[in-house]
């Protein structure tokens, strides 16, 4: 089965020979080097690239360990390119795995990595160079962080329900409960059951990402990571931040844990691409809160997998698919607060402050959104369009909704679409 990645295919394509290294970046296992070796080759090939000149490079693999050694890998590219007109492109697949050695030039000077092969090879005028990694010896952020300046990143992230759709057919709405259940992991579509699915995203948790992250951290209380995983998982989309956090697993455990520990686990996450973080931003003010933020997961799949496939309320897991959704597309994502002066039980006014879902910002682009599962009456459609009417500007303004799917406009300019036509529709915004 091919899965679709036409975005990130045509991101590479667009930064084809600009004499960058291009770090393909992500969570593990949603599809960098499938992506890289199979829908980027295919498309050099179809451009008339003979396969000789597309130098692909294994770290992970045994026919490929001598290359590890970053003077190798230097040494046996050179030799291919090197003298020649022809064009080559260079693959190196789990850059992670390469070695640091002995400059046996300067035996007591600091030692030869990877980073210094492919700053020397990205010299070469007639060689175009790609790679991918990311596991505890060398996440993918950190790749990019060694080429600053040097680098364009391609952010690769699991199946959009558009790329799920894609592959699988049928019916959108039952796809569409697929996608909400088990998420866009790719290799979930190969799975052959459910029971498979389940274990599959159980064990990318446990075999992989923690394990990543104790090792290359030096995590001493995985038990706590885990119970942290288990806090941010259960409470997708909902305000939250360090201290209450601590205060959370404190009451749990009996434990005494600080704020900043917290904290840096969160980073930690984060770093490894599991969740990111949606801080709150004053619409009329202009200016971000210090706290409390929203954290979402990067697959709802693996959210689900975690908590046991329970805590299924459709209002989270559409939040977090749309949060996710937007990401995709390449906007920055906030949360908006607007204020109101409503009058209280004693008669009274106070300030009131009202939350938009998300302010998706791209450019000078910007597009207010809430996502609202059903609005069965007036009260609550009311509910949802108040917090739009309190901008106080003319940006487009979007009610994401489960209960429709034929999308209309209403008095106020409002977009009232149904929550699969927003997914599958790329062109809306």
């Amino acid at each position: 089965m091919e899965i679709k990645r036409d975005r990130y295919l045509q991101q590479i394509i667009d930064y084809l020979w600009d004499g960058q290294v291009k770090v393909i970046t992500g969570i593990r296992r949603c599809g960098k080097s499938y992506l890289l070796n199979v829908l980027f080759k295919n498309y050099l090939r179809e451009q008339g690239v003979p396969d000789e000149q597309i130098i692909s490079i294994q770290l992970d693999l045994t026919k490929d360990i001598r290359y590890r050694n970053p003077l190798e890998l230097a040494q046996f590219v050179r030799g291919k390119a090197e003298g020649t007109s022809a064009q080559f492109y260079l693959f190196v697949d789990e850059i992670q795995m390469s070695d640091s050695v002995t400059n046996p030039y300067n035996p007591d000077g600091r030692t030869i990595t990877f980073y210094d092969a492919l700053n020397d090879l990205r010299s070469l005028p007639n060689l175009d160079v790609y790679v991918t990694g990311s596991n505890s010896k060398m996440l993918s952020k950190d790749i990019l962080t060694e080429f600053r300046g040097r680098s364009d990143e391609i952010r690769v992230h699991p199946l959009s329900f558009a790329e799920f759709y894609s592959a699988v057919g049928g019916d959108k709405e039952d796809a569409f409960e697929s996608y909400a259940f088990y998420g866009g992991m790719p290799l979930v579509l190969s799975r052959p059951n459910d029971t498979a699915k389940a274990n599959y995203l159980s064990s990318l948790f446990s075999e992989v990402y923690i394990k990543d992250i104790v090792e290359r951290k030096k995590i001493e209380r995985e038990d706590i990571l885990g119970q942290l995983l288990d806090l941010l998982c259960s409470s997708v989309g909902s305000l939250t931040n360090p201290k209450k956090i601590a205060d959370t697993l404190r009451s749990k455990t009996g434990e005494d844990f600080s704020q900043n520990t917290v904290s840096n686990y969160i980073d930690h996450l984060k770093d490894a691409f599991l969740f990111s973080e949606s801080k709150r931003f004053d619409v009329k003010g202009r200016k971000y809160f210090e706290y409390p933020y929203k954290y979402y997961c990067e697959d709802i799949g693996l959210r689900n997998a975690r908590i046991g496939f329970r805590q299924q309320e459709m209002t989270h897991i559409m939040e977090n698919i749309i949060y996710n959704e937007l990401i995709i597309r390449g906007f920055s994502v906030d949360i908006g607060v607007v204020y109101s002066n409503e009058k209280n039980m004693s008669g009274s006014y106070s300030r009131v402050a009202r939350e938009i879902d998300f302010i998706a910002s791209r450019g000078g682009k910007k597009v207010y959104i809430q996502s609202a599962f059903a609005l069965p009456d007036e009260d609550k459609a009311q509910q949802e369009l108040r917090p739009f009417s309190l901008t106080g500007d003319s940006f487009p303004k979007i009610i994401v909704r489960k209960d429709i799917r034929k999308r209309w406009y209403n008095d106020n300019g409002v977009l009232n679409i149904g929550l699969i036509d927003f997914l599958l529709d790329s062109e809306l915004i």
